[in-house]
């Protein structure tokens, strides 16, 4: 349950679609205004206009790429929302030096540039959320996500980190790990492995959605509900934690 705030701002990255744009709206229907990061402005100002007209939100825009700027307003955010797209599929051993420098960029350095420009003035600030979107992948790997497992679990790691270096002066750092869920970048990776394997991605959606007791892949947005409370006055005592979103899939240890 989140609780509304007096117009605070959150930060969105991949704010355009999915599980970025789903995050956004369930910031704005909380209070926020919003600024939505991405890097191509079309997708980016038609998402802006659709949230505005769904919540009366104050929403603004910024193109950039998170691989390689820090964009404008980040050290105004009182809420840094860090959530990229994958990169490419991949076997770990098939992977190029570009392919990993690509996705370290995507993955890892850029969240860590962010969060050096936004952390200090949120303490300056006395309150600051920051939400890092990972994946049930770095607890049950998956071979052909080799990149992101390996990043996403660095990045994990670094948020541990991050999370005990300001939580004296209202900062808090948190992941959330989605499992499956409804977006266009799980329809790739399925027909991707689909085409592999000359089986159909009805076939694979089925086999995926059996693994999770609760029989359905996730919806973006409750994906951002997660995000959301852990932005929220309610989740001030949650730091350095992964909230897992996977319909109860990932085995605990």
């Amino acid at each position: 349950m989140t609780e509304p705030v007096s117009r605070r701002t959150a930060l969105v990255g991949g704010g355009a679609s999915g599980i970025g744009f789903a995050s956004a709206e369930c910031l704005a229907r909380a209070g926020h205004d919003v600024v939505l990061v991405g890097r191509r402005p079309e997708p980016l100002d038609k998402a802006a206009a659709t949230l505005a007209e769904r919540t009366g939100a104050a929403v603004s825009t910024v193109v950039a790429d998170l691989a390689v700027d820090v964009p404008r307003l980040t050290t105004a955010a009182d809420v840094l929302v860090l959530n990229a797209g994958g990169p490419p599929p991949g076997r770990i051993l098939d992977v190029t030096d570009d392919g990993w420098q690509h996705a370290f960029d995507l993955l890892l350095r850029g969240p860590l540039r962010l969060a050096r420009a936004a952390l200090p003035a949120m303490a300056d600030r006395g309150f600051g959320r920051v939400v890092l979107v990972t994946s049930t992948a770095v607890r049950q790997p998956q071979p052909d996500l080799a990149t992101s497992v390996v990043l996403r679990a660095a990045v994990t790691s670094a948020a541990k980190l991050l999370s005990r270096e300001y939580a004296d002066r209202g900062v808090t750092v948190n992941c959330v790990a989605p499992g499956p869920t409804a977006t266009d970048r799980r329809r790739q990776i399925l027909t991707a492995r689909a085409d592999a394997a000359g089986t159909t991605y009805a076939e694979l959606d089925a086999a995926d959605v059996a693994t999770v007791p609760l029989g359905r892949a996730g919806l973006p947005e409750e994906v951002g509900a997660a995000v959301a409370f852990l932005a929220s006055a309610a989740a001030s005592y949650v730091n350095g934690t992964v909230l897992t979103v996977d319909g109860g899939r990932t085995e605990t240890p």
